[in-house]
């Protein structure tokens, strides 16, 4: 079955834990129709895709949050965008065959960047080093570092769909990883302690069995049920999604002021046009002479005495 873009929040009624699931349809299908990527690289774009809407719903923000994969190896960079209304962009850049393998063997030497730029011009950016098989590995090793919270990230991509699931541990639980839970208990609040770490491991195993068909093909509803039958699950009003470019001629305008006069003249001295591409949804924009006239550069302020030839 399709599912229509969304992405959907929900809890646990009974634990100290959240979740999401994303479906990305019509978007990645736009997405893809803007270059040819081979297997390996639509992969990854897929993943980062997935993953960057599942980050969206863990910060609050109003503006954009940015997804960037950058390395020396075949797989040049992976750039996904989402902004708090829901528009989605994706683009990956690559260098000759693209193996599937760990991220060393796709990236090399690299790092990914995890940046929101409120509205307000507000920056925030996370550095996160590429460790491990995949990017859901990198991910979890994010959010024990950096949030000191468990989390669990499983991201899944066919040639016409994108699903994803994400679970966390409310922040106030500070449950520990499974693999660091070795503990001896004395008092109450140990107790329950333990009971998170032992509900964080159940529901993490749970998930665990999830399978791409299943993702792909079940409701939300039933995805749920059939994972965490013995659990009272509670689903939220999803949010919808959309492909949807930040690219503007007005934008294009106040970057080509930046440059200054002297620079586009020299520009349409030698190309006859200043011609730029929006690299992630191929619109192309022109410039003559007139419209580079028109631009409302701010005039120059001269020093007292300045002769001018």
């Amino acid at each position: 079955m399709k599912h229509q873009d969304t992405l959907l929040r929900f809890s646990f009624d009974h634990l100290d834990i959240r979740g999401e699931l994303v479906y990305l349809d019509q978007s990645w299908a736009l997405i893809l129709e803007r270059y040819p990527y081979p297997g390996t690289v639509r992969k990854h774009l897929g993943e980062a895709l997935a993953a960057i809407t599942l980050l969206s719903a863990s910060v609050k923000f109003e503006g954009t949050m940015i997804l960037q994969i950058q390395g020396k190896g075949p797989l040049r960079s992976v750039v996904t965008q989402i902004t708090h209304t829901g528009s989605l962009r994706g683009i990956a850049k690559w260098h000759g065959d693209v193996p599937d393998g760990t991220l060393q063997d796709i990236y090399g030497d690299g790092q990914m960047l995890i940046t929101v730029i409120k509205n307000s011009g507000e920056r925030y950016q996370s550095i996160v080093e590429l460790k491990g098989e995949s990017l859901t590995d990198a991910l979890n090793s994010y959010f024990i570092q950096s949030e000191q919270l468990p989390a669990n990230f499983q991201l899944y991509v066919s040639d016409t769909q994108i699903a994803g699931l994400f679970l966390q541990v409310l922040p106030q639980s500070k449950v520990k990883p499974m693999q660091e839970t070795q503990v001896v208990f004395h008092d109450n609040d140990s107790l329950n302690l333990r009971d998170r770490v032992e509900d964080w491991n159940r529901i993490s195993i749970l998930a665990a069995t999830l399978q791409e068909a299943e993702i792909f093909s079940l409701t939300p509803e039933r995805l749920l049920t059939n994972l965490f039958h013995v659990e009272q699950v509670r689903l939220f009003t999803p949010k919808l999604l959309h492909f949807a470019c930040t690219c503007s001629r007005t934008k294009v305008e106040n970057t080509l002021i930046t440059m200054g006069r002297t620079e586009l003249e020299n520009i349409l001295r030698d190309e006859g046009l200043i011609k730029v591409d929006c690299e992630f949804c191929n619109t192309h924009y022109e410039f003559s002479q007139q419209d580079v006239d028109q631009l409302g550069f701010e005039p120059i302020e001269l020093k007292p005495d300045t002769v001018l030839h």
